[in-house]
């Protein structure tokens, strides 16, 4: 498991974006440290021309950027790619955190932060990111219900026979609990098994998720977004109903 999780990150390349060249060499020193191949960004307008040109497996992106912030940088890229995105924000700017979400941020870290914490976010990511299913035996390669198909191998979502554009933190959000219908699952639980955070997290971004998921399911069908039921006091569950 080592040697092949190694293997994942020498062929990870990931870009910085921060108008602080402190913290790019800080984060860059960490990242290269475990193996991670490192690009650095100081603005915006210098993200999205990297971004355009290389291919990066995650992107860490400041969100008070000089000229374009964080979120419009997000959106753009959005628009192209699926790309993992970490959002780096100011402690308290939970506003803009949770914009950062509905633009497709798949994470976000407050600063100041532990590097070695960003390292395991990561990696996480990336772990979530490279697997296709939640566990590797007895599970369906195609997920079928009235007006959703989700095909597993494909990490592709179709509602009503349309192709449903979701980042890949939704996507695996959505596997999970469809692949377990009428599960009750909280939001520690999901922290846990699907953003792979056992000692931290904000159970907060499991309800920006499930809001921003629901949204676009529901751009192709209302009956298909209420199959993700809240449970007052608890979290979520998905429930195919009638």
């Amino acid at each position: 498991m080592r040697e092949a999780g190694q293997a994942v990150e020498q062929n990870s390349r990931i870009l910085v974006v921060d108008d602080e060249e402190r913290i790019r060499r800080l984060v860059r020193m960490y990242l290269e440290r475990s193996g991670f191949q490192v690009d650095e960004a100081e603005d915006g307008k210098r993200a999205l021309d990297m971004t355009f040109e290389g291919s990066y497996s995650l992107i860490i992106l400041d969100l008070m950027l000089p000229g374009m912030d964080g979120r419009d940088v997000c959106a753009q890229i959005r628009q192209y790619y699926q790309t993992p995105i970490i959002m780096l924000t100011a402690a308290g700017d939970e506003m803009n955190r949770i914009q950062g979400f509905e633009l497709g941020a798949d994470d976000y870290v407050v600063k100041p932060f532990s590097p070695r914490e960003l390292v395991m976010r990561v990696k996480a990511l990336l772990k979530r990111a490279g697997e296709p299913e939640v566990t590797k035996n007895d599970l369906q390669q195609v997920l079928s219900f009235a007006g959703l198909t989700i095909h597993m191998d494909a990490r592709r979502v179709e509602v009503t026979n349309r192709e449903v554009s979701l980042t890949p933190k939704e996507f695996d959000l959505l596997v999970y609990m469809a692949q377990r219908p009428d599960k009750v699952f909280g939001r520690e639980e999901l922290l846990r098994d699907v953003w792979n955070y056992q000692f931290y997290g904000d159970q907060r971004t499991v309800d920006t998720h499930v809001k921003r998921l629901r949204e676009k399911l529901g751009q192709y069908s209302e009956q298909v977004s209420r199959y993700i039921v809240t449970v007052w006091g608890v979290g979520y569950k998905f429930e195919v109903t009638e």
